[in-house]
């Protein structure tokens, strides 16, 4: 979501600012599992027509309901709560026109998002359906077609078919969860030693890319079946805290206090990195203080 997605950019990029989820490099679209997603505006097509159903109802759907939209709208931005009302049907069914890559909105995080209509993305739906895969395996791999259908929210059946269309770009490897596929690339970059850092400590913010998860691909990150019961609630998830890489805890946040629970004993030096990380996210305008509080499991 927008205010997470800031907290994901922190993690990864220097120098973001508390606004920086309004930046103009980026769009808000309704993506896998029709969640709200910022990304950049150059990578719709694949978050969009990636998810595009080839035939059938769902495809059926998806073109008609952007067709009301675009008509019901004529050019006019509005919540799509009263987009909704105005066109007699439920604002949540409008959903269902984002994977033709023709519907934008804007949304903070708290009240009614604003939606208008577009031109679609001018790729071929394959190549964004192939391209979606490479971004699935490139971030989560190794990955399964079933792993990806469930990232995706697409039909397992459209899963595996662009699975074999990519098959050129794959290798088989072997996983502590079984057998899986990487991008050849990819496979070749794991084999040679790397020279890059890894960052002394990282807050990821609920449903962050990295452990966006399901089955046993949780296993992966989380060996404990405790702690992943922590990470991955019933409910809205808690961030991540990742020390040296690892995920060995979690956290909230409520206004400028920061809870941080440790499933392990900290060295001073890790807390530090934590506390500093904490004291860094980008989340006033007026640099007030974070304040971080501590528990462990």
């Amino acid at each position: 979501m927008p205010r997470a997605a800031l907290l994901s950019l922190h993690a990864r990029v220097e120098r973001i600012g508390p606004g920086d989820w309004e930046h103009p490099a980026l769009v808000q679209v309704w993506g896998p599992r029709f969640s709200a997603f910022a990304v950049p505006a150059g990578d719709v097509a694949p978050f969009t027509l990636g998810r595009l159903p080839t035939d059938g109802a769902g495809r059926r759907r998806a073109e008609e309901t952007a067709d009301r939209l675009e008509r019901f709208l004529a050019g006019r931005r509005m919540t799509y709560r009263a987009a909704g009302e105005g066109l007699g049907v439920d604002p949540n069914s409008l959903r269902y026109a984002a994977p033709t890559g023709r519907v934008r909105l804007r949304w903070e995080g708290t009240g009614q998002p604003v939606v208008w209509t577009v031109d679609p993305p001018d790729i071929p739906e394959q190549e964004a359906r192939l391209d979606l895969v490479r971004r699935y395996l490139h971030v989560l791999g190794p990955g399964t077609a079933a792993g990806f259908s469930r990232w995706a929210g697409v039909k397992p059946r459209a899963a595996g078919a662009t699975f074999e269309a990519l098959a050129d770009e794959l290798v088989a490897v072997e996983t502590p969860i079984g057998p899986a596929w990487m991008l050849a690339g990819d496979a070749a970059t794991a084999l040679a030693s790397s020279s890059d850092p890894t960052a002394a400590a990282r807050l990821l913010p609920s449903g962050d890319a990295y452990y966006l998860r399901w089955g046993a691909d949780r296993d992966l990150l989380v060996s404990d079946a405790g702690h992943r019961s922590e990470l991955w609630t019933t409910r809205v998830w808690p961030g991540a805290v990742v020390v040296d890489g690892e995920i060995i805890g979690t956290w909230r946040r409520s206004g400028l206090d920061v809870a941080l629970t440790a499933w392990q004993a900290l060295t001073g030096r890790q807390r530090d990195a934590v506390e500093a990380e904490a004291a860094a996210l980008p989340i006033r305008d007026d640099h007030a203080s974070v304040r971080a509080c501590w528990s462990e499991t």
